[in-house]
């Protein structure tokens, strides 16, 4: 189908046009802002004031090939490459999760309650992508901030993350289920884990989008152990956190209290369970 003149209205309109059956209406709202954004830098009042305004063929072709990923379900943040998170832009591929805004809740109670810490050393279990970590370097500026991950493409890309934004992380292959055949002397005054936490027999409710295209790797437990990386992490922290040091997790909403439960059994002090901002048991925070 071709685009009636080549105008930012009608281009709009066909993005609109050619995906509405696909996402719902303010999901596709926040993917047209997002990719006219970054392949062509209008914001959402540029789509309005240069509505008459042509875009090249080149540019139409690529919008073209933009709208057969996302009808395949593909997620925006694959087909172009980057997301924000917590005001950084980082590189995204199919070897890490894509940064969600609840994690952002996250780091933003980390940052909350330990802005007045003067050095704290922190580690992020599990760094994907690295938004954690990167994240909490960049706002507590005074940190020294560590990561670990068990993927070497994980870390690779958090890697190139860090160097994008110029903020010194130091990331290292470790399989935190199997933390104990490695040598790990540091201690740390913050830990903070978002582990896979997806069971398998939730795999039936999840997008499509997610299920194709992220790696299962960082998403799925077995139904028999849900809480495997809970108890591993809980365990790390032990050996590990400073006196009086801080454990953060982000959990799934349907085991909140089996979380807690497991942090209390191992005398974990002053836990508690945060909501996110749907109102879901999304965060674990407790001290040693």
């Amino acid at each position: 189908m071709e685009i009636p003149e080549n105008t930012i209205l009608s281009t709009v309109n066909y993005f609109k046009g050619e995906l509405t059956s696909f996402y719902d209406t303010s999901e596709l709202e926040q993917i047209l802002q997002i990719t006219f954004s970054h392949y062509f830098k209008l914001n959402r009042i540029d789509l309005t004031l240069k509505r008459d305004d042509i875009l090249s063929q080149s540019e139409i072709n690529l919008l073209k090939e933009v709208i057969d990923e996302l009808k395949k379900k593909k997620p925006l943040a694959q087909i172009i490459g980057e997301w924000e998170f917590f005001d950084l832009v980082l590189k995204i591929n199919e070897h890490t999760l894509i940064p969600r805004p609840e994690t952002e809740e996250l780091v933003q109670l980390i940052i909350d309650q330990n802005k007045e810490k003067e050095h704290p050393y922190i580690l992020d279990i599990g760094t994907g992508t690295g938004c954690i970590a990167l994240a909490l370097k960049k706002n507590l500026s005074n940190s020294k901030v560590s990561a670990f991950d068990v993927s070497d493409e994980a870390l690779k890309l958090a890697k190139i993350n860090a160097n994008k934004n110029n903020l010194e992380v130091a990331f290292n292959k470790v399989d935190i289920l199997n933390w104990k055949t490695q040598t790990i002397e540091n201690k740390y005054d913050i830990i903070v884990s978002n582990p896979p936490y997806i069971t398998l027999k939730e795999k039936g409710l999840m997008h499509k989008n997610v299920l194709d295209y992220e790696p299962h790797l960082a998403l799925f437990v077995d139904d028999e152990e849900p809480l495997i990386f809970y108890e591993s992490i809980a365990e790390f922290a032990l050996n590990h956190l400073t006196l009086g040091g801080k454990l953060y997790l982000e959990i799934n909403e349907n085991y909140g209290n089996e979380v807690k439960d497991l942090l209390l059994d191992r005398k974990f002090k002053n836990v508690n369970i945060v909501l996110d901002i749907n109102e879901k048991e999304r965060i674990v925070s407790c001290n040693i």
